[in-house]
Parts: C-alpha cells; sequence; structure tokens
C-alpha cells in the first residue's frame, strides 16, 4: 500500500478516487489563473446481474471471470463521460435519471392520449350506431305501415269482388285471390320493392332470409354493390360485412333518387302543355312556359350543336322546335299581341251609368279662355300663368249650384301648341269656342275648329269681351259661317252664348248650354271595372317624382293599383285633385294627378290598369322596343338612290343642335315642334333632348358633347349643373314665355343665312383706243356713255354683246390723277385686275352689289 494510501486511511477518513471501488471520493478541478478546487464526490456503483451457479454461465470455464469485469468498464466509461462533460459521476446520472423520468411522463401522456382518442371514437361511433338503428326503425315501421295498408287495401278489393259472384263461387274466389303477404302491391307511387331497395336494405320481405333481415346479395343496389356502407369504424369492422349501416346522409341520397327516377322514368304521364310562343324568346322564359327545366333546355340545344345560355334570346322557328321535341304543342303569336286586352272592348249598357261631360276651352291666344274658366271656378289661375298666357292643359272639375258636376280641359291658344290642342280636342265631349267680340276670329280659332270637327265634337261658341267698347258678336257668327260653324240663330245647330268673363255675365246661360247639350249626347260609362283613360299632362317634380294628369274615361282608378301609361307603368302611390287634396279614388270623366310611375308619360296616350305587374312590364317592355327600332329605323335613312341625295343635300344645311327642358312633356313637346318649323332648307333647328324636369349634370353633358346650348323653360338648373356649365362653357338660357324663346332660336337661324346679294347696274364705257404701259400693262382709253363708273367697282368686259370677263377695276383714272369715279360724257383710263385681253370698240359694264340680310 502507498503513503497515500495509508494517509487516505488515516484520521482524515478520505478514500482516494478510485474507478474500482464504490463510494466517496474527491476530484481535483482546476481553474483559470491557477486555481483549483477539491470537489467529493460520491459514486454509487451499477447493480450487474451475473448468471447464477450451475447454469449455462458457469458451466463454460473462465467466462464468468471473463463477465466479472464488465461493471468496472461501465464505471470507467461513466467516469469518461462526465469529465468529458466537465460533470461529476452523480450530476450525469441525476441528468440521465432526469431525461428517463421525462420520457416516462412522455409516454404515459401519449398512452393516456390514445386512450382518450379511442374513448371518443367509440363514443362516436355508438352515436352513429344509435342513429342508424333508430333511422333503420324508422325505415322498418314507414314499410310496415307500407305493407299494412297495401293489405288492407287488397283486402278491401278481394272483399268487393267475393260480394259481387255467386256464393257458390265464394269458395274458389277466394282460395284464388292472391295473398297479399306474397307480393307488395304497386301503386301510383312506386312498388314497394324499389322502396325497399332505397332503404338499403335494412327491412326485408316476409319469408326471405330471417325476421327483418335482408342479405347483402339482394338487397344491395347495383350502384352500391361492391361499395362500403357507412362511415368505415372499428366497429363495423368488427361486427363484420353484413352489420354495416347506411349513414343519414346515404339514405337522403338514394330517396332523392328514388323520386328522380320516379318523375322522369315515365311512370306518370306527362302532361302536355301549349305553349304561347312570341316571335322571340329567351331560354329561361321559354322553359318556364313549357314547365321543364331550363338546365334540360340548355342541355337539349348543347347537343343540337348550339352553346347558349338561360338569358339567351331564341327565334321562333327553334323555339317551336324545341316545344314539339318536348312534347308540348307550340302556338305562335305576333309579338304585338301582348297588347291584346289592354283597352277592354266596350262594357254591356246595363252596366252603364251617367257620368260628367268633358269639356274643352279652345280658341285663339289671349281671347280669354282661361278667364273664363275662372269665373267658373271662382279663382285665378290666369293671374299665375307667365306673360298672361297658358302654356299647358289644365284639368278642373266644376260643381254647379245644381248639383251636376262638369270637368273643364284649358288648352292653350298660341300656336306652338298646336298639338295639345289636338289631344284636348280628342279626349272631349264638348269643345267650347272662345271667340272675343272685339277681335273676331283669328288663325288659332280657325285651327280649334279643325280639331274639333276632327274629333267630332259638338261646338259651343262663347263669344267673349262683350264689355269691350267695340265689341261686335254679330260679325263673330258671321265670319264663323266660313269654316261651317252655323248658329242657331242663322239655322244651324250650334249654340253661342254672349259672355264676359271680367263682368261675370252670361255664365250661368253657358252653364245651362252645356247641361242640355250633355243631355243630349246621353254620356255614360261603366264605373265597376278597372280604370282606363287619357293622360292630359306629365312632368317631373323635385320631391313627387314623374306626375302625371289623367282624364279617366270608364272604370274606377284607385289607390294601389298597377297603371300602364304608354311607355311607362307604375303603381299609384298618391291621387290628387286640382285643389292639392288626397282622394282614395276616381271615378269617370274626373281628372287627377298620379304619382308611382317610373318616368313621365307622353301626354295624349292611353292608361289602362292591369292585374299584375308581370303583364305591366311585358307591355311597356315591347313598347320600348318598338320605340327604340323606330328611332335607330329613322337615323339609319333609307338605300335608294333619291334618298342619297337627299341626304348629301341636307348635309349641306347647317343644323342649330338644342337641348330643351321643360317643367311639363307637353310644353318640351310643344317647344321642338315650334323650332323645327323655323329653319328652311339652309339653316334649321333640331332638338336632341327635350324633356320635363330640371336641367341637370347629363343634361349639361350631352349639350357639351354636342355644342347646344340648354333652353330651360320654367325650370332652373340646380347647382351641380350650374358649375359645370360654367366649367365646359355651355350656354343655359331661361325662358318663361314660350314665343320669346321661339323668337331667340329664329333670330340666332337669321344670323346663320347668308346673305341676299343684289347687283345694281351704274354706267357703261366704252374703249376708245388701248394704250399698252411698261410698268401697268395695258390700259384701255374710255368714254363714260352712261351712267357712273366708280373705282373698286365691279365691271363686265363685253364683245359683241357677250360677256367675255368679270372683274373689278384695278385702277380709274383721270389724265394722270386717281379719281373714285368719272360721269357721263367724261374720257377716262381703266385698267382691270389681273386681265389685259381688251380691245378698241369693247363695252365696259359697271355694277355694285349690295348684301341684304335674309329673314326667316
Amino acid at each position: 500500500m502507498s503513503d497515500n494510501d495509508d494517509r487516505n486511511q488515516g484520521g482524515s477518513g478520505r478514500r482516494p478516487l478510485s474507478l474500482n471501488r464504490g463510494g466517496p471520493g474527491t476530484v481535483q478541478q482546476s481553474f483559470a489563473r491557477g486555481r483549483s478546487k477539491s470537489v467529493v464526490v460520491e459514486k454509487k456503483r451499477k447493480r450487474v446481474v451475473t448468471p447464477q451457479s450451475g447454469g449455462a454461465g458457469s458451466a463454460s470455464g473462465g467466462k464468468p471471470a471473463a463477465k466479472a469485469g464488465a461493471p468496472k468498464k461501465a464505471e470507467s466509461a461513466l467516469a469518461a463521460k462526465a469529465r468529458e462533460l466537465g460533470l461529476s459521476e452523480e450530476e450525469l446520472v441525476a441528468r440521465q435519471r432526469a431525461i428517463q423520468r421525462a420520457r416516462a411522463e412522455a409516454a404515459q401522456k401519449e398512452e393516456r392520449r390514445k386512450t382518450e382518442e379511442a374513448e371518443r371514437v367509440r363514443r362516436a361511433e355508438e352515436e352513429q350506431r344509435l342513429l342508424e338503428e333508430k333511422q333503420r326503425r324508422e325505415a322498418e315501421e314507414a314499410a310496415e305501415a307500407e305493407r299494412k295498408r297495401a293489405e288492407a287495401e287488397a283486402a278491401a278489393a278481394a272483399a268487393e269482388a267475393a260480394s259481387k259472384v255467386q256464393p257458390d263461387d265464394v269458395a274458389p274466389a277466394r282460395k284464388e285471390a292472391p295473398k297479399p303477404k306474397d307480393k307488395p302491391r304497386k301503386d301510383e307511387d312506386g312498388d314497394a320493392d324499389s322502396l325497399l331497395e332505397s332503404m338499403g336494405g335494412r327491412v326485408k320481405k316476409k319469408g326471405a332470409g330471417g325476421p327483418g333481415r335482408a342479405t347483402p346479395e339482394k338487397t344491395r343496389t347495383k350502384n352500391d354493390r361492391g361499395r362500403q356502407k357507412g362511415k368505415l369504424t372499428i366497429q363495423n369492422i368488427l361486427d363484420g360485412d353484413e352489420d354495416r349501416q347506411r349513414s343519414l346522409a346515404s339514405v337522403r341520397r338514394a330517396r332523392e333518387r328514388e323520386k328522380q327516377r320516379r318523375e322522369q322514368g315515365g311512370e306518370r304521364d306527362k302532361i302536355q302543355r301549349e305553349v304561347v310562343l312570341p316571335e322571340a324568346i329567351t331560354v329561361q322564359d321559354l322553359a318556364a312556359r313549357m314547365a321543364e327545366r331550363a338546365a334540360d333546355v340548355v342541355k337539349y340545344l348543347m347537343k343540337q350543336g348550339q352553346m347558349v345560355r338561360v338569358n339567351d334570346v331564341l327565334d321562333s322557328d327553334t323555339a317551336e322546335l324545341i316545344i314539339e321535341d318536348f312534347g308540348h304543342i307550340a302556338k305562335r303569336v305576333s309579338e304585338s299581341d301582348v297588347e291584346e286586352g289592354f283597352i277592354d272592348s266596350d262594357d254591356p249598357e246595363e252596366a252603364k251609368k251617367p257620368r260628367p261631360p268633358v269639356v274643352t276651352v279652345m280658341g285663339h291666344v289671349d281671347h280669354g279662355k282661361t278667364s273664363l274658366l275662372d269665373a267658373l271656378r271662382e279663382t285665378d289661375v290666369a293671374a299665375g300663368e307667365a306673360g298672361g298666357i297658358t302654356q299647358h292643359i289644365g284639368a278642373y272639375q266644376v260643381k254647379l249650384k245644381s248639383g251636376d258636376r262638369i270637368t273643364f280641359l284649358d288648352t292653350p291658344g298660341h300656336a306652338a301648341f298646336s298639338a295639345m290642342r289636338s289631344r284636348g280636342a280628342q279626349a272631349t265631349d264638348i269643345v267650347i269656342l272662345v271667340v272675343a267680340a272685339d277681335d273676331g276670329v283669328m288663325p288659332q280659332t280657325i285651327e280649334a275648329i279643325k280639331h274639333a270637327q276632327a274629333a267630332n265634337a259638338p261646338i259651343i261658341v262663347a263669344v267673349n269681351k262683350m264689355d269691350r267698347e267695340g265689341a261686335n258678336p254679330q260679325k263673330v257668327l258671321t265670319d264663323l259661317l266660313q269654316h261651317e260653324v252655323i248658329v242657331e240663330s242663322m239655322g244651324g245647330e250650334v249654340q253661342a252664348i254672349e259672355v264676359s268673363a271680367l263682368k261675370k255675365t252670361g255664365l250661368n246661360d253657358l252653364t245651362d248650354a252645356i247641361t242640355m247639350q250633355a243631355e243630349l249626347l246621353e254620356l255614360t260609362a261603366n264605373p265597376d271595372r278597372p280604370a282606363d283613360g287619357v293622360v292630359v299632362e306629365s312632368q317631373v317634380e323635385q320631391g313627387r317624382g314623374s306626375v302625371a294628369t289623367v282624364l279617366v274615361k270608364r272604370g274606377t282608378l284607385k289607390r294601389g293599383d298597377i297603371v300602364v301609361a304608354g311607355s311607362q307603368w307604375g303603381r299609384v302611390r298618391a291621387l290628387i285633385d286640382e285643389r292639392n287634396q288626397q282622394l282614395k279614388s276616381i271615378g269617370p270623366s274626373q281628372p287627377a294627378e298620379i304619382l308611382g310611375l317610373d318616368g313621365a308619360p307622353e301626354p295624349g296616350e292611353l292608361f289602362a290598369v292591369v292585374d299584375s305587374e308581370a303583364r305591366a312590364r311585358e307591355i311597356v317592355d315591347y313598347r320600348q322596343r318598338q320605340k327604340r327600332q323606330s328611332a335607330s329605323a329613322a337615323g339609319t335613312g333609307g338605300a335608294s338612290l333619291e334618298q342619297m341625295l337627299a341626304r348629301l343635300k341636307t348635309s349641306e344645311s347647317q343644323e342649330v343642335p338644342l337641348v330643351v327642358k321643360a317643367d311639363v312633356q307637353g310644353s318640351a313637346e310643344a317647344i321642338a315642334q315650334s323650332v323645327e318649323k323655323i329653319g328652311n332648307d339652309e339653316v334649321k333647328a333640331r332638338v336632341i333632348h327635350g324633356a320635363a324636369g330640371g336641367v341637370n349634370e347629363s343634361d349639361i353633358l350631352l349639350a357639351k358633347a354636342s355644342g347646344a346650348p340648354v333652353f330651360a323653360f320654367n325650370v332652373r338648373a340646380n347647382k351641380q349643373a350650374r358649375e359645370l356649365a360654367e366649367k365646359e362653357g355651355v350656354e343655359i338660357r331661361y325662358y318663361s314665355v314660350i314665343y320669346d324663346l321661339i323668337d331667340d332660336v329664329k333670330a340666332t337661324l337669321e344670323g346663320m343665312l347668308a346673305p341676299e346679294k343684289r347687283e345694281t347696274f351704274i354706267g357703261y364705257a366704252e374703249i376708245l383706243e388701248v394704250f399698252n404701259i411698261s410698268k401697268t400693262g395695258k390700259v384701255a382709253g374710255c368714254r363714260v356713255t352712261e351712267g357712273v363708273v366708280k373705282r373698286g367697282s365691279g365691271v363686265r368686259l363685253l364683245r359683241d354683246d357677250t360677256v367675255i370677263h368679270e372683274g373689278k377695276l384695278k385702277t380709274l383714272k383721270r389724265f394722270k390723277d386717281e379719281v373714285p369715279e368719272v360721269r357721263s360724257g367724261m374720257e377716262c383710263g381703266m385698267a382691270f385686275e389681273n386681265y389685259e385681253d381688251i380691245q378698241k370698240g369693247d363695252l365696259i359694264e359697271c355694277f355694285e352689289v349690295e348684301e341684304i340680310e335674309r329673314k326667316l
């Protein structure tokens, strides 16, 4: 034993660090800068499993002795690894144990997670099994109920058949009667076998493979053969193939397939329909009329080589082939047939009741039409008219003291409103022709007579302004004879009443004449039917939208009715009379404003109530399509030589484009018609856009693109439109009297006319001699024989009474001085501009050209 061993075994109690011995020891650790530290290390020896005595290990001599050194090698390896990591053996062992414990805990967690996952899967499978079991029970109950119903029906049929035979034949009949249980009865919805098949084979017919269960070979359908049923779970695998159950989604799909098979399989008789076929129809609409799916129609067309969509339009021939191939009958109609029944035929006489007369007041401008109506209504509408003239139709109803009602239509008298007067005459029963006693028959009076005669309406002559000096009613009545208006005093049938709107005289006689004329006409209408009538006026108002003044001719118009007026339609939101009162309904011969249309209809258009919005859209779409086609046809022009020459001639003329906005549609129409009549072959005005409503930004943009001014009649531009007009340099002109607007257009067109050139003869000169001057050229020595010759005037050179040159004088001299003119009998020298072919004996004719402004 060495000295160190003796020292260590002494009183210190320390043991040397050794790999062969267990227990505590010391390790000398070295640090930087020569520092060192002794650390006590305790190492536990690993347990070494040695073979038992007498075993295989001890039987071979020398081998146990070799294995005894294995722990020593493990301890030395552990110590080496600890030195490599800078740890003691105890610390390395503790770390390894911690790692082992962590691994064991992770393994336990993974095991718990797998167990929980397996539990969740088991619970889900159990829930699925219970759900499928419930579905199976419901299917069995449904099949059982179907079977019992079939048995009951079969028994009832058998009983009914047995009751019809003789008593001797009852027993054989019962023997031969089929048992309901042998084969389920078929009904109109499908046979029981297919029902069982759609249930997935969960219920089996009695007597086939056991109670309540069918073998997979018998119940599995063709599409399901070879395919797993339901969700693949551990329970399904363990139970085997025969115990697999279908999911709820699979059952639903099978039922849906069975339903479609019954619908498309021909078991139900196909309904043959008569399909109304217009000239053009979309695929979607065609499918709806045939009661077929649009996808089937598209598929059919694709098989025919046509790639279409549901919104594509088909022509009538293609649509007819499709209808016939789908087993229906096509009934071709014209596109215009959509308007059939829009205005019904006349009503039966027993349904008609008396109605108030519709009276139109017509006459020349400023003859007192509106003032006469004001006197009847005891109001003052004329004071509110701009310029003292009526510029759109007013509709009023007056209630007389006797209780009778009269509807008045006040029409404009200005020449521009000829179309308005024509519409007023068409919508009227009686025409009151107002003629001023001091003015007599005027142009618009004659026009009003023609409108009344064209409408076949009786005339009552009201000779107005009897309070003025110089009133001569007899002259008025005499002048009317020239236009086939013969009053009663002259042997005719026309009533003539002398009135004064200012003094309110003769008004009772006028109302009596109207009432008597209405009694003679026997005016009746059926109020118990959908309303129809005529649009008197229309406009667009801010905050109210499109407002149309209508006059009901038949029926009763109520709030909520669907109305079609021209190419506009809508549901009536409000009915307002001339006193601005809300009404619930209006009857025959009653005027009112209606709100709710999608646009302002054209005045004079007929309106009627339809039964549905689809019917209204159908009519309006057809009318708008017709209007677009007519507009495009008018824009394209013809293809003949005459039409081509006419267009070439027209292209040489100058056009003034205009954008017109008015307060009502009738005024815009009157302005457009008036300004387009002003021009001639050289200049003309063309209204590119005329509508009711205020001036907006779209009007300014249109005027900018067309280079047109905007004429605003009784309307104003909004702020955005004004700012845009200033920015784009578009002129907006405001008018409140129509003839001011027409005069401005006329003046503009007259300024565009080329002035008229008028030639004035001033003198003759005869050439006596021709001189050739080097710097000037040829100069003619002349004598003025007639009139005067002026420098700068036009000249013609005549030779043998033939004009050989026309131009201007370059110089005019007397002796050596330039002079402005030379009079008759005096001699002078002349030279022509750019012409020198002059000879002795030629005659010079002098003239002046005067430009005169032209008028339209």
